[in-house]
């Protein structure tokens, strides 16, 4: 008969409760709590405010336990905890040892993740840091804790979903409807007016307008961004320092028109929150005159124009001096630039040449200075405002000939009706192969087709609007360089860079020493070598 086993009780060398190992006494828990809004409207804010005071009072209220921190979140969403700066520093400094007890309102107040509920649990839980969910009863160190927060928190996850859902909804609602919402606390120009519309800010309205102007005027979004940074204007976000990119954004916002693109981006997934630029995935509304314009419609257009003449292969033209890009080498078609002669000598010069003799041209044109290239300006701009009556008149009779753009609305719209009867045969094609059977060559023959009809409009559509904007422009152009005439009394006798910019379009330069200038309006001046090479 075998021996009956004995059995020695080891006891338990960890105590659940907090101990001070110095006195042997039971020291009191470490207790926080979590409080959390996810907007940022009066209603919830004072939500908020009244959690971190409930807790504030329930802790303290507590003998045996000793009040540490009420850790907030302010407007942040709980299906990520990757940006909740509140509660990651609760979780960091219950890790370090500082807190013992976790308090909070919910699940739902913790996490809509299921994932990251379990996952910052667990690993408080190997700390024997417990978490207590109030509404549901659940306190993470016992034993159905676990089970009981993966099921609550996946009800939680999908209350989030379907809330996501429902926002979505309500915002393409609101598209739909053309009702227009801008991030007024980084948009320059505008605040939240009456009837929650645009309203304009006429102080950074002004900003919006030298931006504009400037880029008008040949700048590059670089040098606008480099003349707003030292002249002290602040950002729309409210830093000191100005990037290009945000000088671009500004350029080719059309609500600076008084338009809106409504939902450019979208968000792709509900938990990540993760955002993508809306390529055709989602629809999209454009609602004309939606709100009062601080760039008319057509100065617009004529920088969309622009935009699109001077950045080429994803690089703008420079613009440092007014002369950049400006002046065109009549022999190689090159573009000059501008070199210091002697820079360390006081002969020190500034002179300009086609920028190809560096690259192995044997251009003859001639290098030039700024001052002969301002005397040969003012002697061409005289020229045209000598024939300022005849040019204006002129102008008022060919323009909407010039600029006229029905014929190509006339071939959009039937384009487009085209597009849509394709389209209709094409979903017709797919619906029929996919419901009875049919030779699948003459099928994907046919399908190809149609595919090639739809691409082709499709192309013609793109380069009409091409064209429509280039004829819009060229009638702003002209227009504007029509005001500059008129408001132009008597002959210029000094060099102006707001007329230059405003006026002239290039300059070419030929071996003889010929400049011709063309305006703005695509009248073209020749200024022969006499005129400036004096100066």
């Amino acid at each position: 008969m075998q021996a009956a086993a004995n059995v020695t009780v080891i006891p338990a060398k960890k105590d659940r409760l907090p101990l001070d190992i110095v006195n042997n006494e039971v020291r009191k828990l470490r207790v926080a709590a979590y409080a959390r809004v996810s907007t940022n409207n009066e209603e919830q804010l004072t939500s908020y405010e009244a959690q971190v005071d409930y807790y504030t009072r329930y802790i303290q209220a507590k003998e045996e336990w000793e009040f540490v921190e009420v850790y907030t979140d302010e407007g942040i969403s709980a299906t990520n905890t990757k940006k909740r700066d509140g509660f990651n520093r609760m979780v960091a400094d219950a890790l370090a040892g500082k807190i013992d007890l976790i308090i909070t309102k919910s699940i739902s107040r913790f996490a809509r993740n299921t994932v990251d509920t379990l996952t910052t649990v667990r690993k408080l839980k190997e700390k024997g840091i417990e978490v207590f969910f109030e509404k549901e009863n659940i306190r993470t160190l016992d034993g159905k804790g676990e089970l009981l927060i993966t099921i609550m928190s996946s009800l939680a996850q999908e209350e989030s979903r379907s809330i996501s859902e429902n926002v979505t909804w309500g915002q393409r609602k609101r598209f739909a409807d053309g009702k227009v919402s801008l991030p007024y606390g980084r948009f320059l120009g505008y605040k939240k007016g009456e009837n929650d519309l645009p309203e304009i800010v006429e102080e950074e309205a002004a900003i919006v307008r030298l931006i504009y102007r400037l880029f008008l005027y040949g700048k590059s979004p670089s040098a606008i961004a480099s003349y707003l940074t030292d002249e002290g204007i602040p950002t729309p976000g409210g830093k000191k320092i100005w990037r290009p990119k945000v000088v671009e954004n500004i350029l080719t916002n059309e609500k600076y028109k008084g338009d809106a693109l409504l939902q450019k981006r979208f968000t792709v997934d509900f938990l990540t929150k993760k955002q993508k630029i809306n390529e055709g995935e989602v629809p999209q509304y454009y609602v004309a005159n939606s709100h009062p314009a601080i760039i008319p419609p057509e100065v617009f257009d004529l920088v969309q124009y622009e935009v699109k003449q001077r950045k080429k292969n994803g690089r703008w033209t420079s613009s440092a001096y007014p002369f950049s890009g400006k002046i065109i080498c009549g022999e190689c078609g090159g573009i000059y630039g501008s070199k210091v002669w002697h820079s360390n000598t006081p002969n020190r010069t500034l002179v300009w040449q086609c920028n190809e003799k560096n690259r192995g041209q044997h251009c003859k044109t001639p290098h030039l200075t700024d001052v002969e290239i301002q005397t040969a300006f003012l002697a061409a701009f005289n020229q045209v405002l000598g024939s300022r009556a005849e040019i204006i008149e002129a102008y008022h009779e060919v323009m909407e000939a010039l600029t006229d753009t029905a014929d190509l609305d006339t071939e959009r719209e039937q384009l487009q009706n085209e597009n849509e009867v394709i389209m209709g045969l094409i979903r017709k094609a797919i619906e029929d192969n996919a419901q009875k059977a049919m030779d699948q060559q003459e099928y994907e023959k046919k399908y190809t087709a149609l595919c090639e009809r739809y691409e082709t409009a499709r192309q013609r559509l793109a380069e009409i609007d091409e064209l429509c904007l280039e004829r819009r422009a060229k009638r702003t152009k002209i227009s504007m360089f029509l005001d500059t005439l008129n408001n132009q009394s008597e002959l210029v006798t000094e060099f102006d860079e707001e007329l230059w910019y405003s006026t002239v379009d290039s300059v070419t330069v030929y071996k003889d020493m010929r400049m011709v200038f063309t305006f703005r309006d695509g009248n073209e001046i020749e200024i022969k070598k006499s005129a400036w090479k004096a100066a």
